[in-house]
This record gives structure tokens, sequence and C-alpha cells, in this order.
């Protein structure tokens, strides 16, 4: 007898993918050594139409503007990929990046964005590691296969 899972479809975030897109090359550039991904943390307006000839006893909403928000990453230190994340914080251009997924569907979220954040934590007794914040500009795109899946 075998031990089973039942009908979970749940996956593990190992695996998982961060890319940025290459314009000199035209292919995603793999981000070495990102140990955790965070977001993106898509957000919704809304207004407060409620008026007086509200009836309900309830506020109405109507909706506003969407929000990307924002995705972080945690990174070991490698000069390569800071060398990176430093260049598109000094870029006033947003890039665009892709998260894949490592599921059955190889579902990747593409996204542009604007790196506002790149501290570096270096503490006494662990690895030094950076913490990457990237503003997201527009639509999130949710694909079933990566853009290039290298």
């Amino acid at each position: 007898m075998g031990c089973t899972l039942g009908n979970s479809k749940a996956i593990a975030g190992v695996g998982t993918i961060f890319q940025r897109w290459n314009e000199d090359t035209s292919q995603w550039d793999k981000l070495a050594e990102v140990s955790s991904i965070s977001g993106p943390t898509m957000t919704r307006d809304f207004i407060d139409v409620t008026s007086l000839d509200s009836t309900s006893g309830y506020r109405e909403f109507i909706t506003g503007f969407r929000d990307a928000g924002t995705v972080s990453l945690t990174m070991n230190f490698t000069r390569d990929s800071y060398d990176l994340m430093k260049a598109d914080f000094e870029d006033n251009t947003p890039q665009s990046y892709e998260i894949v997924l490592p599921d059955d569907d190889v579902t990747s979220f593409e996204f542009c964005g604007l790196v506002t954040e790149i501290p570096l934590e270096i503490p006494a007794d662990d690895k030094v590691s950076v913490n990457v914040t990237i503003k997201l500009t527009g639509p999130v795109t949710v694909n079933s296969g990566s853009g290039s899946a290298s």
C-alpha cells in the first residue's frame, strides 16, 4: 500500500524562477539565488457613492483604479544579480519581469515595474542577502507556460 496525498494540487515553491527581460538578447534572464518572492500584491480602490437617496441603509460603492502593487524578492547576494537590480534601480524606465511557477501548467506572471528598494542585509553570523522591492506599473498577465522556460 502506497502513501497518497488525496486530490491535492498544491505545489511547493522550490523550482520557482524569477526572470528579467533582456532587450539586448530578446530573451528572459534568470536571477540567481532568489530565496523567496512575495507578491504581486494587487489591490483595488472603491469609491463611496452613498447619498441621501440611498434607502437600503447600507453604504454603496463603485470601483476605482486597480493597483498591481509590489513584488518583493529576497536573494542571496551575488554580484551579478545585485548589479542588475541596481542598474534597474538607477533606470527611470520600467523593466519587464516574470515569475514562473513549477506547476504542471508552468504558470507565469509577467509584469512591468520599477525597482524602488535594494537594501543589503549583512549579518555577523549569516549570509549576506538583498531584499529587492519592485513597484508594478500596469497589469499583471497570467499565462500558462513561460516566455522562455529557460
